[in-house]
């Protein structure tokens, strides 16, 4: 684990690894200290495309953790760089409230209606949900328009369980229109990627750490950076041995992690 000890850049998943709804895990804390004070950077990549990032440090805030945009890079904003390069004429934005005003914000061509000169489909993960927005999903899709989707986790993780995310819409309206979108967020690399190059380091000098198989370590794995999975969220030890996508470390939790690489370092 000697290796470990060099890395500089700490790519974190938020739900299920820092966190858990409103309970900050033990030893996060602990683990934020040690990156700053060995001159690292930590930046928080979630697929969770629901909130906003001025939303997300409201929510760091309030588990008593200060931080700014520069230390988010989320689906959305991956989704918001793929758009850009596509020139579309008109975008339906299928998502929460603030996802859409992400996407106004970044100057993208974006209803929340279905009407005439829509040619793309774009949907987030949202806890806002009704079923006029899935009929209008499956009239758009089968009139041929573009669908990408920012993220395609199966669940979110909350504190009784877990609820249907952006994947689990996706193969509902698969089930309907036999579409599936392009997806944008992890396991894609281009989040890595985006925040490598915004950090200053090298992929050397990075590390990923989450609770996804699918989506976190798929990620690491994809860009060629070392991928560190915990078993405080989704993921468990049989996951790992069912699965080609093999993490490179593997610890129960922050804490873990903490106490054998950062403690005496």
């Amino acid at each position: 684990m000697e290796i470990l000890k060099n890395k500089k850049l700490f790519l974190l998943d938020m739900d299920g690894t820092i966190y858990l709804d409103n309970d900050l895990f033990d030893g996060t804390t602990d683990f934020l200290e040690y990156v700053r004070r060995i001159g690292g950077k930590y930046m928080f990549l979630t697929n969770n495309s629901s909130k906003s990032v001025d939303k997300y440090i409201e929510k760091l805030a309030s588990l008593g953790i200060e931080s700014c945009k520069e230390d988010f890079f989320t689906s959305t904003d991956a989704t918001i760089v793929d758009l850009k390069k596509r020139n579309y004429s008109k975008i339906y934005a299928f998502g929460t409230e603030s996802f859409k005003e992400q996407l106004r914000e970044a100057g993208l061509p974006i209803t929340d209606k279905r009407e005439e000169g829509i040619d793309c489909l774009c949907m987030g993960y949202d806890t806002s949900l009704n079923y006029q927005k899935l009929e209008d999903a499956c009239i758009l899709l089968g009139q041929g328009v573009d669908y990408i989707a920012t993220n395609p986790d199966l669940v979110c993780p909350t504190w009784y369980g877990f609820v249907p995310d952006c994947g689990s819409v996706s193969e509902m309206l698969y089930n309907a229109t036999k579409r599936r979108p392009r997806f944008i967020g992890k396991p894609q690399p281009e989040m890595i990627n985006l925040a490598v190059e915004k950090s200053g380091f090298t992929k050397e000098e990075a590390a990923i750490f989450g609770d996804r198989l699918y989506t976190d370590i798929a990620c690491g794995v994809n860009a060629g950076v070392t991928a560190i999975f915990v078993l405080s969220g989704e993921g468990t030890m049989e996951d790992v041995k069912k699965s080609e996508t093999k993490p490179d470390y593997i610890f129960e939790n922050i804490r873990e992690y903490y106490e054998k690489i950062c403690k005496f370092a």
